[in-house]
């Protein structure tokens, strides 16, 4: 005898993409927590590499459901890429922890501590974001929030190429500069896959509202 699914295949996928949000945003609240207290550093490390083993978790979840089901709540290509730029958010804010961490950083500069802010702020616009794309009716209010996402991403440009010109003025140390300059890509990157992030939920809300 046929048996309908707990849970219909297309809440399903909101599920899992709203987990994945909230997911990000522990992972950046972490590193948060990591650069303005420094320390624990470690442990924090361990947390945020946890989180990005369970986003890819997660994204996995998500793929195998995408496989599964005929019928998806919007097109296939935007399922596909929401997921992974998601995941791209976590592995670059667990990239920016474990290079500061393997690289020794005696301490954060000011310019880091407002990149690890900012990537917050982008997350959370994320995970609020997120679970409006379950109803048609709300679907209006994702623009605000890609707005929002997309005006982070940008001070977080201006911040990056500030700590950037600074690194240079501040020292003479090529090891430091090139540990610094490493960090600060990840962090901007992780602003970057936001703003991704931000453009799949806008063509989503375009297309269907």
């Amino acid at each position: 005898m046929f048996r309908f699914p707990l849970i219909p295949r297309e809440q399903k996928f909101f599920d899992l993409f709203e987990e994945s949000a909230r997911n990000m945003v522990k992972a950046a609240q972490v590193l948060k927590g990591m650069v303005d207290t420094w320390e624990d550093v470690g442990k924090s490390v361990d947390e945020i590499t946890d989180l990005e083993h369970e986003g890819d978790t997660i994204t996995h979840q998500i793929m195998a459901q995408l496989h599964r089901t005929f019928v998806t709540p919007f097109d296939r290509e935007d399922i596909a890429m929401l997921a992974h730029t998601l995941d791209d958010v976590i592995d670059f804010i667990y990239a920016a922890a474990t290079r500061m961490f393997i690289y020794k950083i005696d301490r954060p500069t000011p310019r880091a501590k407002e990149l690890a802010d900012i990537i917050v702020q982008a997350a959370a616009e994320v995970e609020r974001a997120i679970p409006q794309l379950r109803h048609h009716a709300e679907l209006e209010k994702v623009l605000p929030r890609c707005v929002e996402i997309n005006r982070l991403e940008n001070v977080a440009d201006e911040v990056f190429r500030s700590a950037l010109a600074e690194l240079f003025d501040d020292t003479t140390d090529m090891a430091l500069i090139i540990k610094w300059r490493e960090i600060y890509e990840q962090m901007e990157s992780a602003t970057d896959r936001c703003e991704d992030v931000s453009n799949v939920l806008e063509g989503v809300a375009l297309k269907h509202a």
